[in-house]
């Protein structure tokens, strides 16, 4: 993985940081949102998603060029990690590596903690 940009509770690989920062760009006011939802094979799932609304439980990232948004259910399940983005034969993505998830599934988009 490349070097890490740590600001607060989640930090980026540069990876992640050019995927975000070139959309962003494109999608002025955009912010880029990471959640966790209920489901998949491993309990809970991660989830992706550019979004011009910040809401009330919100924690707020603020990065130089853009703001990551952390949802307060989300939150404690996140706190500490990494999010890469990955472009392989299977496709390009952003992954999370969590040092909260006691087991992953096999294609590391859920978790158990």
């Amino acid at each position: 993985m490349d070097s890490v940009n740590q600001n607060k509770s989640i930090s980026l690989s540069d990876s992640a940081l050019k995927r975000i920062r070139s959309v962003t760009e494109a999608e002025k006011d955009s912010n880029f949102r990471v959640y966790v939802t209920g489901g998949g094979c491993s309990g809970f799932s991660y989830g992706f998603k550019f979004d011009k609304e910040v809401a009330f439980d919100d924690d707020v990232i603020d990065f130089s060029e853009f703001t990551i948004l952390v949802d307060a259910m989300s939150y404690p399940y996140l706190y500490g990690s990494t999010v890469d983005y990955v472009e392989d034969l299977s496709g390009a993505k952003f992954v999370i590596n969590n040092p909260n998830a006691k087991t992953t599934c096999g294609c590391g988009e859920s978790f158990t903690v």
